[in-house]
């Protein structure tokens, strides 16, 4: 613990004295980070930087309200049903989202009021025949012949 500040000595002079001395006890020798820059130097301050510090170290996220995480959701499905491989599975993602959304449609979700409307399977499919043309839905493979079976099989003759 430091001494108190002695009368008649003024407060900066104290202090700097306090730091020459510890700095030629060597008490600054080795800290951590020395001759690095300081993190988020020239930004504006904020006044929770230091939970948003917190949260990146821990890696969490903060959950969207549900209207707002379902209107996220949408807009992810969207573009993954665009670059899906087939156009099957783009309406395949599309339906999925339109059934989540349909569900939210009869309930309350927190956040804002919001009515996300549903997609319109055609035109993503549309959108995705855009993007990728050059991808061509596979054939159905042809179903295999019947089996033909001698009758003489059926009755143990052969």
């Amino acid at each position: 613990m430091t001494d108190r500040k002695p009368l008649g000595v003024g407060f900066e002079t104290w202090i700097d004295r306090q730091i020459r001395e510890a700095t030629e006890r060597g008490e600054f020798d080795n800290l951590p980070g020395a001759g690095k820059p300081l993190p988020d130097a020239g930004r504006q301050p904020d006044e929770l930087w230091w939970v948003k510090q917190k949260m990146r170290e821990e890696n969490l996220s903060f959950p969207l309200p549900g209207t707002l995480a379902l209107r996220k959701d949408a807009e992810r499905a969207r573009a993954a049903a665009v670059d899906a491989r087939t156009e099957a599975e783009a309406r395949r993602i599309i339906e999925e989202i339109n059934d989540r959304i349909r569900e939210s449609h009869g309930r309350t979700l927190s956040g804002p009021p919001l009515v996300q409307p549903l997609l319109d399977v055609d035109e993503v499919v549309a959108d995705r025949r855009t993007r990728h043309p050059a991808v061509e839905e596979p054939a159905p493979a042809p179903a295999p012949p019947p089996r033909r079976r001698s009758l003489l099989r059926w009755f143990g003759r052969g």
